[in-house]
């Protein structure tokens, strides 16, 4: 099936060395775009630099080989951060490689039954929400780096325990960190003004290096190297998780929030890529690869990855044409690993601060935000407001999870006041007689639009009868669903009508009620000569039933 098909192996058909040239000049530079970020986001997640770039090398090939777009790259992304720092925290590393496995297999069983397209029924307001929560984590995270602050020994999770922490430290501001710091976010601002070319990541990396090998031993400028001490060039190893049932229900809820996140992250920067490319991707085939890419990437000590957007943006700027270009780019990781990371001890922190600080503005969503603000409905700012609100203060499991309960609560309340019960009116004669044109007094209609479910079957209630009433009409050609609730409630209705001696006629039925009417038995106990096409075909028989008495 096409749908299942790598895009890599549709790519290979037609194939050429000018297009080759041209994955393997994008593979570079997003190459060089990724190990900074790579490590950068690796030390924000709680982990080693070194897991950073085995996450950008297993995974980013992995998912380009058995991907469903052209042109994905992947790799750590900001959006994991949080999460990751609070499974290692909690259960270690062991904890996290079962989680992102889990993960991973649940994404692959995404895939195969074929869930991609299911992943647009999370409302924009909660993704939104929770990555404008991420960007602030992120960034409250690396105020200690970027400002030079010493913990005293402690290591908050949470990001008020984070800020509480800084704060009460605020003494031991080290004024040459602020003053790398500073010139590395300088350049990751003005650069891309002055060419695009080299990232502005790189030259921040470089100069930011310098600096600190410039500055005299006293200025005490904190890099990876005095961070986390030596680096290895070491190949990533196979390392199976302890397969502990404790554990495993412990990071379970992990597990499905990375998973979520996974498919959300890719999928959105598959979108991206056709909107750049012109191309479509294979979404259940993305969600497949997004899960093996991160079963290796945990076998072999990374971290969790999805597509990312500004990498996957870049490779396309830059002429990548195929996947051939995302494996190229995790080539050359691999070879900046066993050749080049003990360079990559020298990167001062402030500066991983600086470029951590630029990736939380990119990922802020402020403008959305504030568009949001002015235009949607209170019901849609207050699921942003505490998504957003949930996720810096507690984490992303409680956020996604209270938002989409919030989210749906408020859908279904938005959706009840859409439905109506409502009834025929009758014109009052000079003799105080009520009469409808061509309808008989014993015969009342009523009409329901809108969907019926178990939100809103309150509303049957309102059908009432008089006394002289003989038949009951339930007009339903606006109501395009029905659940088990709401017909439960309708066949209530029905028996007290048929214990008064009222027969109960229901008119122009649209196709779901009508199956859910027939699987019910409902059709059968009522009587197939009670369920009419139109209105006008229910009031002849209606009136029929009446002049028989």
């Amino acid at each position: 099936m096409k749908e299942f098909t790598p895009m890599l192996f549709t790519t290979l058909k037609g194939y050429n060395g000018g297009k080759l040239v041209k994955d393997i000049v994008a593979g570079i530079i997003v190459a060089i775009i990724a190990l900074p970020l790579s490590i950068a986001l690796a030390i924000a997640s709680g982990v080693g630099p070194e897991e950073g770039l085995y996450t950008a090398i297993i995974a980013g090939a992995l998912i380009s080989i058995f991907g469903g777009s052209k042109v994905q790259i992947a790799g750590p992304t900001a959006a994991f951060a949080t999460i990751v720092a609070g499974v290692v925290a909690a259960n270690g590393m062991e904890g996290l490689a079962l989680a992102t496995i889990v993960a991973g297999l649940l994404l692959v069983l995404m895939g195969i039954f074929k869930l991609g397209s299911l992943i647009k029924f999370i409302p924009y307001t909660i993704t939104t929400g929770f990555t404008a929560g991420i960007a602030v984590t992120i960034l409250i995270g690396q105020l200690k780096d970027f400002f030079g602050v010493s913990f005293g020994g402690k290591s908050p999770i949470e990001a008020p325990e984070k800020i509480a922490v800084f704060f009460e430290n605020i003494s031991t501001l080290n004024w040459w960190a602020v003053l790398v710091g500073a010139v590395s976010l300088l350049i990751l601002i003005l650069w891309p003004k002055l060419s695009k070319k080299i990232p502005a990541s790189f030259i921040a990396v470089v100069v930011g290096a310098v600096m600190v090998m410039l500055l005299p031993e006293s200025a005490g400028v904190q890099t990876i190297k005095s961070t986390f001490g030596e680096l290895s060039s070491k190949l990533p190893s196979l390392n199976l998780p302890k397969m502990d049932l404790t554990l495993l229900r412990n990071v379970l809820p992990d597990a499905f929030t990375i998973a979520i996140l996974a498919a959300i992250e890719s999928l959105l920067s598959c979108v991206v890529a056709d909107g750049m490319t012109g191309s479509k991707h294979r979404s259940n085939m993305e969600l497949i690869a997004q899960g093996i890419g991160n079963v290796g990437s945990a076998l072999f000590g990374g971290i969790p990855a999805t597509g990312a957007i500004a990498r996957t943006a870049a490779n396309i700027n830059n002429g990548g044409k195929t996947p051939i270009s995302g494996v190229v780019h995790a080539i050359v990781l691999l070879l900046i690993l066993v050749f080049l990371m003990p360079y990559a001890a020298l990167i001062p922190m402030p500066t991983i601060a600086a470029i951590l600080f630029q990736v939380a503005y990119n990922m802020s969503q402020w403008k959305p935000i504030v568009r949001l603000v002015k235009t949607a409905p209170k019901s849609d700012i207050l699921v942003l407001a505490l998504t957003f609100t949930l996720t810096v203060v507690f984490d992303l499991v409680v956020a996604i999870g209270v938002g989409i309960v919030f989210a749906c609560i408020l859908f279904m309340k938005r959706m009840s006041e859409e439905t109506n019960v409502y009834s025929w009116k009758y014109e009052q004669d000079e003799d105080d007689s009520y009469k409808l044109a061509d309808v008989p007094k014993e015969v009342r209609v009523f009409e329901i639009s809108g969907p019926l479910f178990f939100g809103m079957t309150d509303r049957v209630a309102n059908i009432t009868t008089k006394e002289y009433t003989k038949c009951l009409i339930i007009r339903m050609r606006s109501v395009p669903s029905v659940d088990a609730t709401a017909l439960n409630a309708l066949e209530e209705l029905c028996d007290k009508c048929k214990a008064k001696g009222i027969t109960v006629i229901f008119s122009h039925l649209n196709e779901q009620p009508m199956q859910s009417f027939k699987k019910a038995g409902f059709i059968q106990k009522l009587g197939e000569e009670n369920f009419r096409p139109h209105i006008d075909d229910a009031l002849e028989y209606a009136k029929s039933l009446c002049e028989k008495g």
